[in-house]
């Protein structure tokens, strides 16, 4: 849990819920000017200038979200940040605060805590959001997160799932299922660790696909390019439970069917190479593997000279009449293999 096994630690009792706090927000600063207030009052106090506030809660639970026997404590409070902050990323709008809950067991000491909240404060660095509220208490069971991110944005310039329409392109960013190959190669080394705790981890060469599941990104980048690029999504949703999942959202809430096609789905050389290695299928992982964070969008069809040869983005499909149903087009051929969504849910991948 902590790399320094010799430290001399500090229970959480020494300090108390409120001196807790207090040591771990003192390194905070404000950075939006719609952040009124620190906290220390009741309530925070966010002026959003007349603009529209979009806000989105998730939890990390210890054992069902991240196993700590791999996964750093810093690390984890970054994507703690991250995962949340790709919400408000996928509304097409700005995140600017987040609220912060920890539910701690006694065998975490202080300075475990001031691991989480060091990549709290990195992510909040990061991505220019203030930290401006929360809460901690004691737990029974472990660690839990949970990380309220609110964003702020114009009402024009808000997107929502329900806007898909007949012929639009669906448009991904980056490349998929590098994540959910990174976890593998931490189940893989952890469970060696356990059988043989002399055996020394073999990380080397999977960096890559290590980072996009230890400490994955928000494409905040992504609505600046848009907006250069004369762009505005007809819909849009960010992939964290796997491509599958967040097409039929996008489907249920827009009332379409998509046909996508295998060989466009992005992938990244290492993550091709490693799902071979597990005897895994490269598409599957993207389709069902999840945790990418990457934005899943439709465009109209008109913007497709706008943005065919971006490195950013690929285009995978395009939109059909529900009728059609949801397809993945089989590379090589005209056969279609009905989409279903078989990515993460955590009350059944337990």
């Amino acid at each position: 849990m902590l790399e320094d096994k010799n430290l001399d630690l500090t229970p959480i009792s020494a300090l108390g819920e409120f001196g807790l706090i207090k040591r771990l927000i003192e390194n905070f600063e404000i950075q939006n000017s719609s952040t009124e207030s620190k906290i220390g009052d009741d309530c925070a106090i966010i002026n959003p200038d007349g603009k529209k506030v979009v806000i989105s809660t998730d939890f990390l639970t210890e054992g069902v979200h991240f196993n700590l026997g791999y996964v750093p404590l810093k690390h984890l409070g970054y994507k703690a940040v991250v995962v949340n902050l790709s919400d408000i990323v996928a509304m097409n709008a700005t995140p600017t605060q987040i609220l912060v809950s920890i539910a701690v067991s006694n065998r975490f000491p202080v300075e475990a805590l001031d691991e989480i909240y060091s990549g709290i404060a990195l992510a909040c660095k990061r991505y220019k959001v203030d930290l401006v509220g929360g809460d901690t208490t004691s737990s029974n069971a472990g660690l839990v997160i949970s990380i309220t991110a609110i964003g702020i944005e114009n009402e024009e310039n808000i997107v929502k799932r329900n806007g898909a329409k007949a012929n639009d392109l669906l448009v991904v960013t980056g490349d998929l299922g590098g994540a959910y190959l990174g976890l593998q190669i931490l189940e893989r080394e952890h469970a060696v660790y356990l059988a043989n705790p002399n055996m020394q981890p073999e990380m080397e060469g999977y960096d890559y696909i290590l980072e996009r599941q230890l400490k994955p990104e928000a494409r905040t980048d992504i609505k600046k390019t848009l907006i250069e690029l004369g762009i505005t999504p007809t819909s849009m949703i960010d992939i964290s439970d796997g491509l599958a999942s967040e097409i039929l959202h996008l489907s249920d809430q827009s009332k379409v069917g998509f046909r996508i096609y295998e060989e466009k789905i992005p992938m990244d050389s290492l993550t091709i190479s490693t799902a071979e290695e597990f005897n895994l299928n490269p598409v599957v992982c993207a389709l069902n593997g999840g945790e990418d964070y990457e934005l899943l969008m439709t465009i109209a069809p008109e913007d497709y000279e706008k943005i065919k040869n971006h490195p950013d983005f690929s285009i995978i499909g395009h939109v059909v009449d529900i009728s059609q149903g949801n397809n993945l087009v089989l590379r090589g051929s005209n056969e279609l293999s009905q989409i279903t969504a078989q990515g993460w849910d955590a009350f059944l991948n337990k």
